[in-house]
Parts: C-alpha cells; structure tokens; sequence
C-alpha cells in the first residue's frame, strides 16, 4: 500500500537519508530500528510532508505518486504522522483535539465510527473529554495524539517514537493498543527505541544505519539476529573475566576506524553531593540567647526563640465569578461534531500555533521588561538582606570555602583501579 523508493534528505552539505525503500502493507506493522542520528525521524518527516530539507525519490500511496504534496494532501491520500513530541494543542480539550483530526475531508463521513473506535481502545479518553490536555500525564496525552491521528481515518498510521518518557505499565499498554489497530486493517509504520516490544508486535523490520536501510528481515528473525540483539536488545556479552569494549565503526577516511572504545567511567559526584558533603562536615551553630546576648557558662541554651507571634494573614476576597460568556455563532459553511463548530476550533488551533512560534503570551503578545532606571540608587526597589546573627558571615564563607575545596578535589577525583 505504501511503498518508498529511494527516498534520499539533505540539510545543506549534510546527508540524512539516503535512497531508503521501504514498504508498508495493509495490517501489518513495521519497525524501522536506528540509533540516535541514523535518519530515522527524517524519514517519517519526508513521508509525511513536513521534512525541512531537500528531499529526493518517490513516495507511493496505492500506486499515487505522492513525492512532494504538501502534509494536508498526504493526510488525504490515507497517510497520519504522529510525530515525536506529540504535537497536540495543550490549551484544547480531548475533545477538541481529536474533532481538529476529523476535519479532514475523508474523515467527515466516517466521524462517528472513528470516534467510537478511538474511544474502544483508548477508554480514559471517554472518561476525560472535557479536560484540558497539557493537565493530563505523558501516557495519556500520547493517547490523545494517536487517537487524534485515527480519527483522519488514515490507511497507513506512522509513529515515531510514542513510548518516549512514558513508564514501562504504560508502554506495554500502548502496544496492546497498536496490535488492536493492526487488526482493523491499519498498516503501521513505527520508529521505536524500545526495540525488544515493538519487535514483539511486529512483522517486519528495517535497519537504519547512518541514512541507508542495511537489512530488512521479519520481526521474529531479526530478534534472533545475534548482531540485532548486541546492538539493539542489550545481548551478546563477552564472557566473564574477558569483557571487551565495542570497536568502533569504520567510516571512510576515519583515523580512528577499528579502535576498541574506552571503558566508560564510574559517574563523578554531582554539584548537589558535593555541597551536601560540604555542609555535613560543618559544626552546628550555637544557639542564640534573647536580643542577641550570648548564654551565659553553664546555662543550657534555649532551644529556639522567636522574636515575635507570627501575624495571621488577612482573609483574600474571594474572587468574582466572571460571566458567562455568549455562545459564539457557527461561521458560515462550517461544520460542527456534535456541539463542537469544526471552522472556529480550526481557526483557534491556528492562532496558538502561531503564537508558540512567535513566541508570544497567551494574548498574542509578549510582555516587556521594565529598563531598570539609572537614577535610582543601588539596592532600590529590593527586599533588604536578612539579619543571620552574629558570624553569620564567617559561617557562610566557611561554608563556600569547603564547598570550593570539595569540588576542586572531585576535579582531581580518578576511579580506583
């Protein structure tokens, strides 16, 4: 059904694809495994339209050329890209967002079983309609992002990497959800780091190195591969007492080409040890005895002292309930999903794209900082320091002191051998 012939991406000077073919049939998934930088974003990005760069080839949709027609075309023609980064509307309730992938026009009359299907596989959407979608956790927004891409009634569903930042419950869940879509007939193409689950799901698969396929296989015997589990499944370990570090890949014209890579270092203290360290080794402060005298020898010191009874804070006003606002009319020709005007959602969806582009508020401009003025004097317009007592000073660059020497000695610091 879907079918990449030669398919090459530069960006300027760079190559990130080169003359990759693939395809993609009816029901059936398949994976495309890569390390980080092998091409494989830039891939689903060409075939879905939206790729930055200079691409070159052909992608095919049941025997249509589609190479070069722009993303609201290939949505059309049966193709939804779920992109890294989800690339929902987070000021936009579940329901908004999957009717914004209903507007295409192959999705219109296929509507109400879209939805019905989304919400078979993913049921927390149902419950959770009316909520915004940036409160809503990472699994359940990739939720709304897959479910969005269904309802465009596409033939052929890319993902690119839709377990990223979710927990493992969620991911095997998320699988679950991908087998189901299979099964209406949907063919999958998916770029996935977890490499072990989507080969378990798959029926196919891809090697993406450095911007060229270097083998296609079925999923079970790419699972099987020794050379596949060394690289992608975390197998293939030297035995015991003789590890031996990876050789790096040979690359023309690379003078370190075959070089064994060095062991990898025990990580070094972070900042936050070092200065809880720092802060350990100091002496506890002595107490301090009423407006500022010393206890006097021999009179245990008091264990804490305030200066004044905290003042209650003053009731807030309870704030006024705003207006409700009027119902705004359906533009002229346009279509509604339910109580949901499909034209004014579109237009709204546009106006906060743009703004997360321009960089704006969410009133559409961003808001200056005053200058500060040279007139006024140092200091002014800021809350006054804090009185800590006296040798409050010594403490604090007694303090700073240790923590400057605990870190120049983790500078110093080498693993044992």
């Amino acid at each position: 059904m879907l079918e990449v012939r030669r398919l090459s991406v530069s960006y300027g000077q760079h190559r990130a694809l080169h003359e990759a073919s693939i395809r993609v049939e009816a029901g059936e998934i398949v994976v495309i495994l890569g390390a980080n930088g092998a091409g494989k974003s830039t891939l689903l990005r060409a075939v879905g339209g939206i790729c930055a760069g200079q691409v070159r080839g052909q992608v095919v949709m049941d025997g249509v050329d589609i190479s070069g027609w722009p993303a609201h075309r290939i949505v059309e023609a049966g193709i939804a890209l779920v992109p890294e980064g989800r690339g929902i509307f987070p000021d936009l309730t579940v329901a908004e967002n999957l009717a914004l992938g209903a507007h295409a026009a192959r999705a219109r009359a296929e509507e109400t079983a879209n939805l019905a299907r989304v919400l078979a596989l993913f049921p927390r959407l149902g419950e959770r309609r009316g909520q915004l979608v940036r409160t809503m956790s990472g699994g359940e927004q990739q939720m709304v992002a897959i479910g969005r891409a269904m309802m465009s009634h596409p033939r052929i569903l890319a993902l690119d990497e839709p377990s990223l930042g979710l927990s493992p419950l969620l991911c095997k869940e998320l699988f679950r959800s991908l087998q189901a879509v299979r099964k209406a007939g949907i063919g999958i193409l998916l770029v996935e780091q977890n490499a072990r689950q989507s080969l378990a799901i798959a029926d196919r698969g891809y090697l993406l190195e450095d911007g060229e396929i270097v083998h296609e296989a079925p999923a079970a015997s790419l699972a099987g591969d020794p050379a596949v589990q060394k690289a992608y499944l975390g197998g293939g370990r030297a035995p015991a007492g003789r590890q031996h570090a990876p050789a790096r890949p040979s690359a023309p014209g690379d003078p370190e080409a075959g070089k064994a890579a060095a062991p990898p270092r025990p990580p070094r203290p972070s900042a936050s040890e070092i200065a809880a360290e720092a802060l350990r080794r100091l002496p506890a402060p002595a107490a301090r005895a009423p407006h500022g005298r010393a206890p006097a020898s021999g009179t245990p010191a008091p264990a804490a002292v305030s200066a004044s009874p905290p003042r209650p804070a003053p009731p807030r006003p309870a704030p006024a309930a705003a207006p409700p606002s009027p119902p705004r009319p359906a533009a002229a020709g346009s279509r509604s999903a339910g109580d949901i005007d499909i034209a004014a959602l579109v237009a709204r969806a546009a106006a906060m794209a743009s703004r997360r582009r321009d960089g704006t508020g969410a009133k559409g401009a961003s808001v200056p900082r005053p200058a500060p003025s040279s007139a006024a004097p140092p200091g002014a317009g800021q809350a006054p320091m804090p009185d800590l007592g006296p040798g409050s000073g010594d403490r604090l660059r007694a303090v700073l002191d240790e923590i400057e020497q605990a870190a120049r000695r983790a500078e110093r610091w080498r693993p044992g051998r």
